[in-house]
């Protein structure tokens, strides 16, 4: 057994190819299928079923692969400390953020980053977070930028800042006339919403009990976008009204002061933003960095 068979295995998990397994990992298919199947003979048993259209893992192949990557992963620990104390601020950083954070924090925490950490570039990925927690688990990211609750076993997280939520208007909406918002009222406007899928969606609804239960005719028919710039561009056309982190408002971006926002009443809806990383993960003085440059970010 070697650790090339262990990389083997845990990029042919991902991929579900021997092809794309092959060329994440630098050699042949056929070097690939032989060093898996002969990690196979040797420990007695089926790791992947192999079919024509597909490969999957067998039930104890899942076990195998997880504890292959515990192992890399040590190794990687064991080589930093070989290399007594390197210095962790050096080298690529892997970090993913979900798509309501990442276009609005990046702008701002990289340049801090790059201030205090000049040898540390971001890789940077946005995505959802199912999607995410699934990436930081397998070690395909080092750290995610996610919004709590989150959990996850054998990994840490840290709250990096809480945002307000505002409501979104056009400048001509009646609403403007009112000085905050009251979240009741949001069950018999022309509410956007983001799609399913985004967390974001989920916190609008539960920030108003009589959304969550869809009690409003209106909800049924409500227009969806898959972005918050979607909705704010609905918003600017005139299209309804919806509910954005303080951040994401982009009032700014349109001339003639087309959109404004109003703050809702106390106690005002917000998030809390924080950063996850495995246990195991071993650099960090990165994830520190990371909160120290979270927190010097002038969002809003």
């Amino acid at each position: 057994m070697t650790l090339s068979e262990l990389k083997y295995i845990v990029a042919l998990s991902q991929e579900r190819h021997f092809g794309r397994a092959a060329e994440r990992c630098f050699v042949s298919q056929p070097t690939l299928s032989v060093a898996i199947k002969k990690l196979e003979d040797e420990l007695g048993i089926g790791i992947f079923e192999r079919s024509k259209n597909a490969v999957t893992l067998t039930p104890l192949g899942e076990q195998i692969v997880h504890q292959a990557q515990v192992v890399l992963e040590n190794v990687t620990t064991l080589k930093s400390i070989a290399d007594g104390g390197k210095d962790q601020l050096t080298g690529p950083l892997k970090i993913g953020a979900i798509f309501t954070i990442g276009p609005y924090l990046f702008p701002h925490l990289i340049p801090q980053v790059q201030a205090l950490a000049p040898q540390m570039p971001l890789y940077i990925e946005e995505n959802y977070t199912r999607v995410l927690r699934k990436k930081l688990r397998d070690g395909e990211l080092d750290m995610i930028i996610i919004a709590l609750p989150f959990t996850e076993a054998d990994v840490l997280t840290k709250a990096l800042y809480d945002e307000p939520f505002e409501v979104l208007l056009r400048h001509d909406h009646p609403w403007t006339k009112k000085k905050q918002i009251n979240p009741d009222l949001l069950p018999d406007s022309d509410l956007l919403l983001l799609g399913d899928g985004h967390c974001f969606r989920d916190q609008v609804l539960d920030m108003c009990p009589a959304l969550a239960r869809k009690q409003n005719s209106q909800l049924k028919a409500i227009a969806e976008g898959s972005s918050l710039e979607t909705l704010r561009h609905m918003v600017a056309s005139g299209l309804g009204i919806t509910v954005l982190p303080k951040s994401a408002t982009g009032v700014a971006h349109y001339a003639g002061n087309l959109i404004e926002t109003r703050p809702f009443k106390k106690p005002i809806p917000k998030r809390t933003v924080a950063i996850a990383w495995r246990a195991s993960f071993p650099r960090p003085k990165a994830v520190d960095l990371i909160t120290q440059a979270a927190s010097l970010c002038q969002l809003y």
